[in-house]
């Protein structure tokens, strides 16, 4: 119990350095259009570096991860994060193309430790028996929520983004080093059972939670570019307030994580997923249309926590068998970060056209459809387990 304890608050940790980093360079983002003077769709096409690491990335970290194990993994992307943020700080305001590389070099790292620390959650879920991956996701968004708002402290009295982003990555790395040792080993595959990334991409049930994880990443990522940019623009607030605002979105979706644990042990993964799309729909609509700020402010609050629970439930349906988990979270993690691909430049473009408010709708529209592929993460029993990941 003891090695469960220690591998859990691991696990916890990883997810909050993650968050933390991300959303550090978040608050940034203003700060780099204005520094290179960049149009929204010229943003969105140096944000789309992040993703393509990432996407690049994604698909053979299940197979790292079978053969080298989640620490050496979440290490080995933790070193790339840390230099390429590192890259892309100093020479923010600079040197565009050296920012981007910085960016992609970034969106590798980050990848690679998002799945290997899905594939330990998952272990650390089952060896609990009950849900835990909300609230590891929750940890994440604490973790934006600290980066946030400390990035929105050290904007208003000026801290160079090169220092605030510089030690926020270096201090995560040592963190994240020091601590992943107490992962637990993840079950591995017997070779008649072996499962390679490649078949699971055949596989109906896993498309369709990549599917789904593709909508809601997407419903989430748009928040994390474009929802403090579409305050300043859209509300004329601040900088600060802008990204005082993407604060209050990850508070409600951290707390949408922690709440949303005990809903879907009692309710079930399809009908909680139902009803916090449908409040995430509700929230865009009152941002988009809302005059008055306190209404403006509920509707962030419904965006963050009706976008809370799409990515880790979908990690969780991915990894209902422990045998083929990190082949398929890497399919459906691949699949979800598509969604961080296409996103910032289209919504970039279409708030060029639109305005970047607006442009928000995209999420709006995009939850129908996704509403349909949700019945795909129905809890299943997985056959190598006593006990399904949840009840």
């Amino acid at each position: 119990m003891a090695q469960l304890t220690a591998a859990r608050n691991a696990v916890g940790l990883a997810f909050f350095l993650n968050g933390l980093v991300f959303a550090s360079w978040v608050s940034r983002i203003p700060e780099v259009r204005s520094s290179f003077e960049l149009t929204n769709g010229r943003l969105g096409l140096v944000l789309l570096a992040i993703s393509i690491g990432s996407v690049v990335a994604l698909p053979t970290t299940g197979a790292l991860i079978t053969r080298w194990g989640t620490v050496r993994i979440v290490r080995g992307g933790a070193v790339l994060a840390t230099i390429g943020m590192l890259t892309a700080a100093l020479s923010l305001g600079d040197t565009l193309p050296l920012t981007v590389a910085g960016l992609a070099v970034y969106g590798v790292g980050i990848g690679v430790w998002d799945v290997a620390m899905n594939v330990e959650g998952a272990e650390v879920e089952r060896g609990l028996g009950r849900t835990i991956m909300p609230r590891f996701h929750a940890g994440f968004s604490a973790g934006t929520v600290v980066g946030a708002l400390v990035g929105a402290l050290l904007i208003e009295v000026d801290v160079p983004s090169s220092v605030h982003l510089a030690v926020v990555v270096l201090a995560s790395f040592v963190l994240v080093w020091t601590s992943s040792p107490s992962f637990l080993p993840v079950v591995e595959d017997h070779a008649e059972e072996r499962t390679s990334a490649a078949r699971a991409w055949l596989e109906p049930r896993t498309l369709l939670i990549g599917l789904m994880v593709l909508a809601l990443a997407m419903t989430e990522g748009t928040a994390n570019d474009w929802l403090a940019v579409a305050l300043v623009d859209g509300h004329d607030v601040s900088h600060a307030m802008g990204v005082a605002g993407f604060a209050v979105f990850v508070a409600a979706m951290t707390a949408g994580r922690f709440v949303g644990t005990g809903l879907i042990d009692r309710h079930g993964r399809v009908t909680v997923l139902w009803s916090t799309m449908a409040l995430a729909g509700a929230g865009v609509l009152l941002i988009v249309f809302a005059d008055h700020p306190v209404v403006v402010v509920l509707g962030i609050v419904l965006w963050g926590v009706g976008s809370s629970l799409g990515f880790p439930v979908g990690m969780s349906a991915a990894a209902d068998d422990p045998l083929r988990a990190a082949a398929r979270v890497s399919v459906v993690s691949t699949i979800g970060y598509a969604a961080f691909l296409a996103g910032p430049p289209f919504l970039g473009f279409v708030g060029d056209e639109v305005g970047t408010l607006k442009a928000l709708l995209v999420v709006a529209f995009l939850l129908l459809p996704a509403a349909l592929v949700v019945p795909s993460a129905r809890e299943q029993r997985s056959a190598t387990a006593n006990t399904t990941t949840t009840t």
